[in-house]
């Protein structure tokens, strides 16, 4: 385990969040634009598909962050039967669901129901296929749906902040199901479909598109939204939320909706609209 990863499990995550998130809502021109230039220069960040491509448009270092794309700078898979990927990234891991078991790393895992915060929720899920995709903070940081679907509730389920990446994810156990998370569940022609926002330090906020943002506040206690009677319907490669820092969504499926394309492995890049996994039509 490295230092930095060792040092989370004493660092208080929440209040260095905070102060994170005051920073990249400042709008002091100096603080701002010292920030975008340098995760521009650091990560590499491509402008250049971005909407505005101009750095020093933007009014916040959040606003950079969440920035939008240029209307063909992602299309969706050609094939309809396609589930797409959700965000750009990086495979974490992905593949079958086993004995109601998620994969992490080499040596540690966690449960359906421990991710979701619920055992009924996660049955389901229990023998599907997962997907598990780490936004670095390079990418664009809005979440597209794979599939489309009719919000049926969120759940808010407490948690940490631990940083999510490489070396936590190796080291830290259960970590995903550790993290301060928004679960959405959707209702679609294939039966339910689950995407979960992790959380991460120095993670500003979890925002969706059909209520604003949802972390912060954080949460102390799990907390559900029933979105039954609000007709939420969310096509096929539209945006349904955005991370305000880099970090990682999970989308789960049942049993025999989809075979995930054989080609995908963890620690590949990915882009957002890509062919994540094909329906089985039966």
């Amino acid at each position: 385990m490295g230092l930095a990863t060792t040092l989370t499990y004493v660092l208080p995550h929440r209040l260095l969040s905070s102060l994170a998130r005051r920073l990249a809502y400042s709008r002091n021109r100096a603080v701002k634009q010292w920030l975008i230039d340098t995760v521009t220069r650091k990560f590499g960040v491509d402008l250049s598909e971005a909407a505005e491509p101009d750095p020093t448009a933007y009014p916040t270092f959040n606003a950079f962050f969440t920035r939008a794309l240029k209307t063909d700078a992602r299309t969706p898979d050609a094939d309809p039967n396609a589930l797409l990927m959700p965000a750009d990234g990086h495979i974490s891991q992905c593949g079958d669901i086993v004995n109601g078991r998620i994969f992490q790393a080499k040596g540690h895992g966690f449960t359906a129901a421990q991710l979701l915060g619920d055992d009924d929720d996660a049955a389901p899920f229990a023998d599907g296929v997962f997907a598990t995709v780490y936004l670095s903070p390079r990418d664009y940081h809005r979440v597209h749906m794979p599939w489309s679907g009719t919000l049926r509730e969120t759940v808010h389920v407490p948690g940490r902040l631990f940083s999510v990446g490489t070396d936590a994810v190796n080291s830290v156990p259960g970590l995903f199901a550790r993290n301060e998370r928004l679960v959405c569940h959707f209702d679609t022609d294939f039966g339910p479909m689950c995407l979960v926002m992790v959380g991460a330090l120095l993670v500003s906020g979890v925002e969706t598109v059909w209520s604003g943002v949802e972390i912060p506040a954080y949460g102390d206690r799990i907390q559900r939204k029933d979105y039954r009677d609000k007709g939420i319907a969310l096509a096929r490669f539209a945006e349904m939320a955005r991370f305000n820092y880099g970090s990682t969504v999970i989308a789960l499926w049942p049993k025999g909706v989809a075979a995930l394309s054989p080609e995908l492995k963890a620690e590949q890049p990915v882009r957002m609209g890509q062919r994540l996994a094909l329906r089985d039509r039966g």
